[in-house]
Order: C-alpha cells, then structure tokens, then sequence
C-alpha cells in the first residue's frame, strides 16, 4: 500500500513527519528507518479498519480541506469519539449521519480516533471523592491560577504558596498517582484551587481531583483532547457564593468555560473558524479578561499537495471572563491572498502562519500584552513570523515587534517527496514557542527575555521592542533549542535546552542541558550540560523540551529522558531527581507511568505538595499517562 501525504498527516501529524522525513536515521539517533517502518505498518492497519472505507466515500470530500469550516481528518483525531458519533447522530452532521448506520458511526469514530474506543471514557473505573472531599474550599486559591505562575510569566513560586524550600527539596517523597483512562500522553497543565487539582487529559476528560488523596471531585468532557493548563479566575476569598470560572481549549479550537467548583459548564466559542485552528497554550488572565492564544494543524495539512495552502493566521482571543462575550482578535499576519499555483496545480495563498504556541505574558504596567510567533506556513514572509509581538491589552492594537529569523517561511511538505507546497526558500521552523519573561532586576529596571528553538536567547526593552543583547546557547533544532518555557528567579533567567537529533542534521555540537543567564547582560551564571542517560531507549533523548518552574533558590527541569531534576538555582548543581518512567500504582488501584517530558505542562506547587504530569507522547517523545504528586515530608531522610 502506497502511503499518502494525507494519510500520514491525519495519524499522528509532526511525529510521523519526523520520522517521515528522515527515514534513513539511524535507531540510536531517535528516528530512522525501523521508526518509521513500525508507523507504516500501524498506518496501515488502521487504513484497513472498517470504519476507513465508509469515511472515505461518506466524509473525506469534505474533510480533505476542500470545505473550509470542515475539520481536516487530522483534526478530527484529537476528538473523542464519542464527540464523533454525536455530532452525525444529532449535531451539525446528522444529514450525513443518517445515510450510515449507528454501527458505522461508530466506526467511522474509532477510525479517526484510534486507537481510542467508542464507550472506553464512559467505562473508566474512578475513585469518586465523598463528602468532605468533594467540597470546594473557597479559602484556597482565591487569588487565581494562571500558567506562568506570575504574570510576568516567570513560573517563579515563592515559599509562601508553594511551602517548598530548597532545604526541603531532598525531601520530597511520592504522595499518590493518577494514571490518565483512555490515554497515551498528558500534557494538562494542573490549577491548584479549591482544594483540587483541575486538569485536562488526552481524552478530552477535564479531572478535579482532591489534592490530599487523588479521588476525583468532577469531570468534564470537552469534544478534543485537552492539553493546555487550566487557568482560574481570582475570587473573594471565604466568599462562599462565588462562582469561580476556570477556562481551557481543546484540540479542534474550542474554549471552555466551567464553573471550577463542580464543572458545570458556564459557555464556550470557537474564537477562529479555520479548520485548522486549535488551542494548544493555556490563556492568561488580567482585569476580568481572559487572553487565548490560538495556534494550528495547518502546516501538516500542507504536506498533501492537493490542499490550498496556507490560510490560517495566529492570534489572541480576548473573552470577557464571567459572559464569555468575545471582545477582539488580534491576528499575526494580514489576510492571506492567492499567490497563484503550485506544481501539482492547486490555488495557493498567503501570507499565512505565525500560529501562537504560548501563553501570553502580562505587563499591567505598560498596559501590554506579550507573546511568541512560529513561522510562516507559506510565501511571502512576514516581520512577525518567528517575533515577539507587543499588543495593547484593552483593544489588542499591535505596538511593536520584534523578530528573531527573518524568512522563516516552512511547512510539512518540505524535505518530503510531495513538496509542492514548500515555500521557495524554506526556513528552519525556528519558532518562538516559549513565551517572553518580563524580568525585573537588582535595579528595579525591567527586561523582556526571549528564548527561540533556534538557541539564541534575546534580551529586548519592554518599551519598544529594542534589542538590548543576545546570545547563543544551543545549537537548536526542531524540538529547541529553547522550546516550551523558561524560568526565572529575580534577574537569574533558568534555559532548558533540547538539542536533538531530530529530523534533521545539524551543524555544530548538541548542548542538550539546563544554564542560568544574567537578566540584564546574557552572561552565564552557570551551565550545567546533562548526560545522555538513554542508552539507546527508543524515544528518549536527554535534554529539556517542555516546561520548567523555579523555586526560591532552585529549579524543577523534566527532561525527555523522563527524568525530573531539581537543580540548585546557584550552582545548577542536581539537588534531587525522580524517574517518572517507572511504574506506579495509582489511586485506582492500577498502574500508570509516564515518559518524556515536554510541551506547557510543567512542574506545579501548592502548600508542601509537588504536582508533576509525565507523558508527552508526541513529536518522537515517549508517551505516558501519569500525574505523580510528593509531598515535601519535614524531618525525613535525604
């Protein structure tokens, strides 16, 4: 069977391009070709499901990118399947459900899903919270959550809320563990409020789980899977008729909003009605506003040459918190226009791009609102691909910019054999996907650091977008570089770098580790390079794509190893590590475990307690499905 763009790109996206790409990799270099012939074979198995046949003569029409409003098949994987059949049951599709039957909806579901089933999320054993577990503690949390933990998007958690010292470090010890039903990656980003943890899951299960036990308090069931962090709005505290909302967005570009007491939902909206579009960073909040973010699965759709690239824009979303009522949009690029035809004969257009991976950083101050572009999907190029870009936060005017590479237009055709939707010269895909920290230093003065996949960290003056300094700290690549998030302590900037092998040679020397840099010049504080522990694992690599969080005199650093590391914030000296790849029995009564580290959920502390999601399962990472919560016990051996 002769695999088509279309179908590698509707299975499991950069993953399977990855691999796709470089098929001649060797095993020990993470990729290759036995990776990519046991993808082949997986696609080709689920190309002979039944439900295949029936899509493709019943849907695929439509969902090829022909339509625009029409979710691209790849899409439609991150949905659950129950969300499936009921939209061709008695959704938006039912003209075209009732030509199948309940069976083929059904299978048409578990085709675009797989290897996901039909009735698995409803036949989850939970441990379900009894009273008083189940009730929400209006005292805790009140002042909200938000991803970068402040809203400087430092990820700084001071004693005060955490109540974990550097002294206490050596002291954490596995308190309980919830292994994720109906998954093979976490990626949720936990809110640490009322109690409960609140986080999303691969199945597109929103959890509130009790953070003294683990048994669950509510779920909620969005239509994709939910990876972005959960974002809470601040309340009175005591206030017991509160109705404090908590928000996140799905893999198929929904937000939602539910009532972070018991889940209910309160509203939600599709902010972009792109087919691509999705929500893949968690929002940020500010003055009764939440700030979305919206990114896409566009520059996979591009590989086939048949599709009509590139259409999407990146943008923010401005929702007026407790109404849902959209305020604005701000987009990255200008409508994109036809640019003529490709070789294969098929209308193009740009420009187009820019998605947004990252959460917004809040600047009250300046009245600003900053935040990372990737590149450009197709030609031309724009200045605010691969930028940070500064927006008003009442009217998300743009005030300035500032941008890293120049050029950087590529997509998922390039380097593929049906590359006709290529850009002439294709760049590196060296985004900005981690978000800019507003640091403060000694002096009281205020910088804005940027850290890219290509390996430079830039130092830019919140005012005007200016360059104050840069450096290279990695060699970069398609993983980073720099790639989901820094941390910083005061004016000591903590960078995680990834450095793979992955898809693509590079030149120069991979300095996969975690350095601490001067806010104010770029200097090194210290490096601290790690060591490759895989040895030869399939899936593993030894540096740091996801997301770090800083503690008072330390840093939390989840490698692709599965390793979770607590290094001293002066010395980058390791304090303390955790294997997160070994089995665990979780709160159900089962096992779970986690894998590579990556992507925005990183790290999270509340009152003593660490909470940690191990699992990325994705862009040739391992999977897992595992929430792993210590506890800092006083007095205990180190």
């Amino acid at each position: 069977m002769k695999t088509s763009p279309l179908a590698l790109t509707a299975l499991v996206g950069l993953s399977a391009i990855v691999i796709a790409a470089a098929p001649e990799q060797k095993p020990e270099e993470k990729g290759g070709k036995a990776l990519n012939e046991a993808f082949l074979a997986a696609e080709r198995a689920r190309e002979s499901m039944p439900g295949a046949a029936i899509f493709r003569e019943t849907c695929l029409v439509c969902h090829d990118g022909s339509v625009p409003k029409a979710p691209l098949t790849r899409m439609m994987g991150a949905m659950m399947p129950e969300a499936i059949v009921q939209t061709l049951t008695s959704g938006v599709m039912r003209d075209i459900g009732e030509t199948i039957t309940e069976e083929q909806r059904i299978q048409v579901a578990e085709y675009l899903t797989s290897p996901r089933k039909y009735g698995d999320a409803k036949a989850a054993s939970l441990k379900m919270c009894e009273a008083p577990r189940k009730t929400f503690d209006f005292n805790d949390g009140s002042d909200g959550w938000i991803w970068g933990q402040e809203a400087d998007n430092s990820r700084f958690v001071p004693t005060s809320r955490g109540g974990i010292t550097k002294a206490d470090v050596g002291n954490l010890k596995l308190k309980w563990a919830f292994g994720f039903p109906n998954a093979s990656r976490v990626r949720s980003q936990p809110a640490l409020v009322g109690g409960a943890a609140i986080m999303g899951s691969h199945s597109g299960r929103v959890y509130a789980l009790d953070r003294e036990t683990g048994c669950v308090r509510w779920t909620f069931d969005a239509a994709g899977e939910v990876q972005t962090g959960i974002v809470v709005q601040p309340w009175k505290k005591g206030d017991r008729n509160a109705k404090p909302i908590a928000i996140f967005g799905d893999g198929i570009g929904k937000v939602y909003a539910v009532d972070a007491r018991d889940g209910s939902l309160v509203w939600s909206d599709r902010p972009e009605e792109h087919s691509s579009a999705k929500i893949t960073a968690a929002a940020t909040y500010h003055n009764g506003i939440f700030y979305v973010p919206v990114s896409s699965g566009e520059i996979a759709a591009a590989g086939n040459s048949a599709y009509g690239c590139c259409t999407f824009r990146g943008q923010i979303a401005a929702y007026e918190a407790r109404t849902g009522r959209k305020l604005w949009q701000s987009y990255t690029v200008d409508t994109p226009v036809s640019q003529g035809t490709n070789r294969a004969g098929t209308e193009i257009f740009g420009p187009s791009g820019a998605p947004v991976w990252n959460t917004p950083t809040v600047d009250a101050k300046r009245g600003l609102l900053y935040f990372g572009t990737g590149e450009n999907y197709s030609d031309p190029a724009t200045t605010t691909s691969d930028a940070i870009i500064a927006i008003d936060l009442k009217t998300g005017k743009q005030k300035w910019h500032f941008q890293g590479l120049e050029g950087d237009a590529w997509n998922m055709s390039c380097g593929t054999a049906d590359d006709a939707n290529c850009p002439k010269k294709p760049g590196p895909d060296f985004d900005f996907a981690a978000p800019p920290i507003l640091a403060t230093m000694k002096d009281g003065k205020q910088i804005l650091v940027a850290g890219q996949k290509s390996g430079w960290v830039f130092g830019i003056n919140p005012d005007d977008g200016k360059l104050v300094w840069k450096k290279k700290i990695a060699r970069g690549g398609l993983l980073g570089g720099i790639h989901f998030s820094m941390a910083a302590e005061g004016g000591r900037i903590y960078v995680p770098v990834a450095d793979t092998n992955v898809g693509v040679k590079y030149e120069g020397d991979p300095r996969p580790g975690i350095y601490a840099l001067d806010a104010a010049t770029g200097n090194y504080i210290w490096e601290h390079p790690v060591p490759d522990n895989c040895g030869g694992k399939p899936l593993c690599h030894p540096g740091t794509s996801g997301s770090i969080t800083a503690g008072p005199g330390y840093v939390l650093n989840g490698a692709m190893d599965g390793l979770l590391r607590i290094h001293d914030g002066e010395t980058g000296k390791v304090l303390w590590q955790y294997d997160t790849t070994e089995p665990v029995v979780t709160v159900n009564g089962e096992t779970a475990k986690g894998g590579a580290f990556g992507g925005g959920s990183g790290p999270v502390m509340k009152d003593g307690m660490l909470f940690v999601s191990s699992g990325y399962g994705y862009a040739v990472q391992a999977p897992g499905n595992v929430l792993l919560v210590f506890e800092a016990r006083k007095g205990a051996a180190k």
